[in-house]
């Protein structure tokens, strides 16, 4: 690019100085060309003048005034045309015809002539002949022209210095962009362009530093999302794989009901993973909106048994006429999900289920249970662990516009949703959807 700006500058001052150079050195010619006739002319009259006395006498001049530059020949002719003393042809040419016929100098405007009459009245008694020839005259414009290709020469230099530095000044801060993207495209989102004070090359380094910064934000959701994710899946895992070693150390203890329930972990496990999968594609466009009623029969289907296993009871229930959130059901199964796993694994007694009004713009869904419980600042924390379930539950929460509280004695763990939609700019989910 420097390359490019420096060559194009010089090309245009090069067209620049053709156009106005070769204009100024033809008039400069001419007004040279002018300038001579005027000095052949002015030294033919004071020729004339000089020797008018001598001719009128008939004597012959012993010399004629001279051409100050020595570059014009100066003769005299007599009225019969031949040349009677000087430097010129021996039989005068056209212009001293002219004079001597006319009794006027009509010296052509092409050539370097001057012609002057000697006169006594009417008569012409004699032609001063002055002329010039134009290698002379170029001579002397040698000197000019040289000095006009200097000065050329001088001004493509000083444009080329400036060109390069300002080239320079254009083309680093667009050097260090290509450096930054470079840096972006090799992993690197902690680039931030540093301002050059050119606008629009300002314009492209914001931009580039935003969407560093947001694939960095993006990666870092995309990560916490996969670590907390798979803390979904392994659950499910684990407690299957106790159960088949159970069986392994025990073969009698392989019933039908072992197998169904077997069964439905894998069930459950495979609607886990297609939940999260889909939680990390859809858009809230998209999104399927959550029954809460079918929600509340799935739960009481899911758990009833498993807490019953443990002695424990499980049950759900609803506020007449409460009205279905506009959030998406995976992502709120997922929650709940998260929630009972927690009152199930960390918590005692009797677990419920509860979805009921929260103001007049809210849904709550309510997990309660008889253990010590947690606090919202344990909905905050925890990322790695047994914690990453809950975080799961938070960050889906907040996506869809809700959030999570938790109260002690006794343990209730809240789902707020609100009940207007989330405005179509804001993003669906914080984790790879977003």
């Amino acid at each position: 690019m420097r390359t490019r700006i420096v060559g194009l500058a010089l090309v245009a001052a090069s067209v620049a100085l053709v156009l106005f150079g070769i204009p100024l050195a033809f008039g400069v010619g001419q007004y040279a060309l002018a300038e001579e006739r005027t000095s052949l002319q002015r030294l033919a009259d004071i020729t004339a003048v000089s020797v008018y006395d001598d001719v009128d006498h008939d004597r012959v001049p012993r010399r004629l005034p001279q051409d100050p530059k020595d570059a014009a020949d100066v003769a005299l002719y007599d009225d019969d045309g031949d040349r009677i003393i000087g430097d010129g042809p021996v039989r005068g040419d056209d212009p001293v015809e002219k004079v001597l016929d006319r009794g006027i100098a009509a010296a052509p405007p092409d050539d370097l002539i001057a012609v002057a009459p000697v006169s006594d009245g009417d008569d012409v008694l004699a032609v001063v002949r002055v002329a010039s020839s134009p290698p002379a005259v170029a001579a002397g414009l040698v000197p000019l022209w040289l000095g006009m290709l200097a000065l050329a020469g001088l001004v493509l230099l000083a444009v080329w210095f400036l060109a390069d530095r300002l080239a320079r000044r254009l083309s680093r801060p667009l050097e260090h962009l290509a450096v930054d993207a470079g840096r972006l495209g090799e992993g690197d989102f902690g680039v931030r362009p540093v301002p050059s004070g050119m606008s629009e090359v300002d314009r492209v380094g914001t931009a580039l530093g935003g969407t560093a910064e947001r694939l960095d934000d993006l990666l870092a959701r995309e990560r916490a999302f996969s670590a907390e994710a798979s803390h979904q899946l392994r659950t499910p895992l684990a407690g299957l794989r106790l159960r088949l070693e159970a069986v392994l150390e025990n073969p009698g203890r392989l019933t039908r009901a072992t197998v169904e329930d077997g069964l439905a972990s894998i069930d459950r496990l495979e609607r886990t993973i297609d939940e999260l999968l889909l939680l990390s594609r859809e858009r809230r466009h998209g999104a399927v909106a959550v029954d809460l009623q079918r929600l509340l029969k799935e739960a009481e289907d899911e758990w009833s048994d498993r807490l019953a296993r443990d002695g424990r009871s499980f049950g759900t229930s609803r506020s007449a006429g409460l009205p279905d959130p506009p959030a998406s059901a995976a992502a709120v199964r997922q929650i709940v999900g998260v929630l009972l796993d927690n009152a199930s694994q960390h918590g005692c007694g009797a677990v419920a289920l509860t979805a009921r009004e929260a103001g007049p713009d809210a849904v709550a869904l309510d997990v309660s249970d008889e253990g010590a419980g947690i606090d919202d600042t344990a909905l905050a924390g925890p990322r790695t662990g047994p914690g990453l379930g809950v975080a799961l539950a938070r960050r889906l929460a907040e996506a869809e516009g809700g959030r999570l509280t938790a109260r002690r004695s006794p343990s209730v763990v809240t789902l707020l949703l609100p009940l207007e939609p989330l405005e179509p700019h804001e993003p669906a989910t914080e984790q790879g959807t977003s």
